[in-house]
């Protein structure tokens, strides 16, 4: 063992010997108990980041710790390698997207190497791997033939200019991020998977408050994102009639234009419907209204998600028609509305300006009727301002409503239903928003759905015989358009399976959330070729599917959601036997770092690294400002120190902001362990973490503390092999002094609360646990005594233990270097601590003193003593006698366990 902590020499010789004993690779064992740990497996962008230490760091921990317990633990890893930063990438270097994939990978991974994770890497696998992506066309096929899979129109938005279709985050101000064209909707042919018939179980198993949840594992936050994600509402669909024919004389929708709403009591408030720019009735319209033709075009120019409109100020223009109030037989107009989507509900909504603030507000910018239908006791309304007035439905109740007034939301709504039901035109109903998942994709680096086009046969699935259809990597996108559409070799000698004449493959490509919805269960079977899963995930995802899941909250709705689906649609089709794919999930916090920018004399903002950064302070110590500590190249030319930047406060840690900390310089400044350390201290894993620099290299000293007092109980004048062959024996025969009883009391008493910590996942308490560990080893005095060596070697095993899952490196180190490997088995696979219940139990404890209400001193008395004992040394004690001066006792009071008070 090296006399000094050298963190690099001891990590590669760690690294080493891991390597050599294959020691995370692992196998099925019916003998022990299962426990499969996963972090969300990360797109191959270059470099990891701290959020992937954190992320990675705290699995570790889990997994190591639970191994020790005695646990068979899986730990695998693998790439989500599709997606469109790959064909960005490759656009911009003129590569393939798989040489920039590839490169990445194999960089990232010996980052993840030097972290010295604890994964089996004989289970890796990259999502662009056709060994893997066939099972993706696999399982399609499967869905298309039970009907969960279909082809249908979608919307997307399309660049004019380069002719491909924009993903939503590259239409920025509604035009293409490359070219800067307007970018046009347009609907072309897509598949989509029936996720909406899973969508009541899907809200079962995760709704908070249901007792037919099982995903009480997940934090509530989660769970109720999902929930509102899926969004089941229970409302009153209904339809306005009118007698608004086509060009050929047909009543448009057989004369009625249907809406859906939660708010049926408010049904008489309505004075203006608004229907989506695609509605039939909006066509209708702009055929003979130039201005609202161009509107609409102008509305197709904007998002195509809820998420988008709900940020997008609200327009509309009147369309010159009118439909028919069900139940007053009023006129009501009809307005186009750029907020609402035609692909949800029935493509209509009534505007009720009242009792709706999105409508108020489109009511006030077009001077629309504003009508109250609904008052509460003790609440004022205005017409003039929006107020969310409309609090407790139980105590609001219909006013103005004819039939309706005085019954309440509940009460209304039913009689609305039922008034509308007599009519034919309305009842009551259940909808969603959960929406079918559309997973086609013109985008060229992702899995190729598995579909020929036949001209005479039209659309027809590949054989399964012929899969995987794989994609060629040797394309390089030119930005005119998915390049699949335009190799030759792509599409050379495909014939129709049905008829047998040449045609054409599907140049779309699925969803990248295709490949990150079952990964998890590839890793538990990487090696199968013959099944998509099999007795691998069977065993490692029995009972309740995977035992713990880590990941960031930016993936707790979609990719969670879409993995639940594809595992329930996997049970249906009788590939697996578990309903839901994670039942515990953590979602770890951010990294944050502070963020400098300024702007440039052309008004364009720049940003500037941390360390070339100093902070200005007020007269109370709070940041007002920042200056350069250090020359800067900027836009404008070399800045000298002191030039006063913007301070933006903390934020996620990010490449474009300059803010961001490469794992791999910490790493070799201060090692792997450090950073390791640093991560799961500072706090709490599912908190965000604010990056100090300082604190990194607290982390380091610490460890070089424990590092030296091994050197020290290795160099001592005791044979620290006998120590610990000694300390690794029972105990019980053990004659322990008064000094090695309070050592050993000590560090049973941390072990205790660690133990419990580890349990509920709180490693930033774990580390303070090892801290006060070697606070209490370094200020222990006894080991020129047998039982005081045998006490302190105990300690430093018992921390070693401890620290391990956080720090393995120095920790084998340690652990092999003063020969505990040999009485206890090699750290990885030693025995986890048990606590001494013996060790906790004091002879003796400590009362404060006090006279008259005042502390004076302290009083030691056995365990054991009863009132009159504690009594008897309190008014014997020095401190008692010198203050009490002689005079007599009046009272004594006992306070058991922590004082006694004297009262002269």
């Amino acid at each position: 063992m090296q006399d000094k902590y050298n963190h690099i020499e001891l990590e590669r010789a760690a690294h080493e010997h891991w390597n050599a004993r294959d020691a995370y690779r692992v196998t099925e064992d019916d003998s022990k108990k299962k426990f499969y740990a996963c972090s969300m497996l990360p797109y191959p962008s270059g470099k990891l980041h701290m959020g992937h230490v954190r992320n990675y760091t705290i699995n570790d921990m889990l997994a190591r710790q639970l191994r020790m317990k005695g646990y068979n633990v899986l730990m695998p890893m693998g790439w989500d390698a599709f997606g469109l930063p790959a064909e960005n990438a490759a656009l911009k270097n003129k590569v393939p997207p798989a040489q920039w994939t590839y490169d990445n990978i194999a960089y990232m991974k010996k980052q993840m190497q030097s972290m010295g994770l604890a994964i089996d890497w004989s289970r890796e696998i990259a999502t662009c791997d056709p060994d893997y992506y066939r099972w993706n066309q696999w399982l399609f096929l499967k869905m298309l033939d039970k009907g969960i899979a279909y082809r249908k129109t979608q919307v997307v938005n399309w660049d004019p200019v380069d002719q491909t279709v924009l993903a939503n985050e590259q239409v920025i101000d509604g035009r293409g991020w490359r070219t800067g064209a307007l970018v046009e909707k347009r609907e072309i042919p897509g598949y989509y998977l029936k996720i909406t018939d899973y969508a009541q179980e899907l809200l079962e198993h995760v709704q908070v408050g249901n007792d037919k949840a099982t995903l009480t594992g997940w934090p509530d936050k989660v769970r109720l994102m999902q929930e509102n994600w899926i969004g089941k509402s229970s409302g009153v669909r209904f339809a306005f009639t009118h007698g608004i024919q086509d060009a050929q004389g047909q009543l448009i929708q057989d004369g009625k234009m249907y809406v859906f709403t939660t708010r049926a009591d408010t049904i008489m408030g309505v004075t203006f419907c608004a229907v989506a720019p695609e509605h039939p009735l909006a066509m209708h319209a702009a055929a003979g209204n130039p201005a609202l033709a161009a509107f609409i075009e102008e509305c197709k120019k904007g998002g195509t998600t809820e998420a988008e409109l709900a940020v997008k100020e609200k327009e509309g223009m009147p369309t010159g028609l009118f439909v028919t109030h069900p139940l007053t037989g009023a006129q009501v107009e009809v307005w186009v509305g750029n907020y609402v989507l035609m692909g949800y509900g029935d493509g209509a909504v009534m505007g009720v300006p009242a009792h709706d603030e999105r409508d108020f507000a489109f009511a006030k910018k077009y001077d629309l009727p504003i009508r109250q239908v609904v008052a509460a006791s003790g609440e004022s309304f205005s017409t003039e301002a929006w107020a969310d007035w409309y609090g407790d439905k139980q105590k609001a109740v219909c006013v103005n409503s004819g039939a309706l007034d005085g019954l309440t939301h509940a009460q209304a709504v039913d009689k609305v239903a039922e008034l509308l039901a007599a009519k034919g035109l309305g009842e009551k109903k259940t909808t969603w928003r959960l929406r079918d998942w559309g997973v086609s994709r013109q985008r060229y680096w992702g899995t190729p759905i598995p579909i020929i086009h036949c001209a005479d046969c039209g659309a027809q699935p590949v054989p399964e015989k012929d899969l995987p259809v794989v994609l060629p990597q040797d394309l390089v996108p030119d930005g005119s358009g998915n390049p699949l559409v335009k190799s030759e070799a792509f599409h050379a000698g495909v014939v129709c399976p049905c008829c047998g004449k040449p045609a054409r493959r599907e140049t779309d490509t699925m969803d990248t959330f295709v490949d990150s919805s079952w990964y998890f269960m590839r890793y538990c079977d990487a090696k199968n070729s013959a099944q998509m899963v099999g007795a691998g995930t069977e065993y490692w995802m029995r009972g309740n599917g995977m035992d713990q899941y880590i990941g960031g909250i930016e993936h707790a709705i979609l990719h969670l959601l879409y993995a639940r689906f594809w595992t329930k649609v996997m049970r249906d089709l009788g590939l697996v036997t578990f309903d839901e794919p994670f039942s515990q999930l953590l979602t770890q916090g951010m990294v944050l770092n502070h963020i400098y920018s300024r702007r440039t004399a052309k008004g364009a903002k720049e940003y500037f690294w941390p360390k070339d950064v100093e902070h200005v302070f007020d007269d109370a110590g709070k940041i007002v400002g920042a200056r350069l500590k250090a020359e800067v190249d900027s836009a404008d030319g070399l800045l000298p120190v002191g030039t006063a930047i913007d301070y933006e406060g903390v934020g996620t840690m990010s490449k474009s902001k300059n803010n961001g900390i490469d794992p791999q310089e910490l790493i070799e400044k201060y090692g792997a362990d450090t950073a390791r350390l640093y991560t799961m201290f500072t706090a709490p894993p599912e908190a965000t973490l604010e990056w100090n620099d300082a604190a990194v290299e607290g982390s380091y000293r610490f460890l070089r503390r424990v590092y030296n007092y091994g050197v020290k109980l290795l160099g001592g004048d005791y044979a620290a092999a006998d120590a610990v062959g000694a300390s690794a024996r029972d105990l019980k025969n053990v004659a322990f002094g008064k000094d090695a009883q309070a050592l050993r009391r000590e560090i049973h008493t941390v072990l205790k609360q660690v133990d419990y910590d580890y349990q509920r996942m709180q490693y930033n308490t774990v580390v303070s646990g090892a801290m006060k560990m070697i606070n209490a080893l370094e200020g222990f005095k006894g080991t020129d005594t047998p039982d005081g060596q045998i006490a302190a070697i105990e300690g430093f095993g018992i921390l070693l233990r401890c620290l391990y899952p956080a720090t393995p490196h120095v920790t084998h180190a340690l652990w092999s270097g003063l020969g505990y490997s040999q009485h206890l088995g090699e750290l990885l696979d030693a025995p986890w601590p048990q606590v001494d219940a013996a060790a906790l139990v004091q002879d003796e404890i400590e009362l404060m003193l006090q006279v008259n209400g005042k502390l004076r001193g302290s009083i030691l008395v056995a365990a054991t003593a009863d009132k009159a004992e504690i009594e008897r040394v309190a008014l014997a004690s020095e401190a008692f006698v010198k203050q009490a001066a002689g005079a007599t006792p009046k009272k004594v009071v006992v306070v058991p366990g922590r004082l006694v008070n004297v009262v002269v």
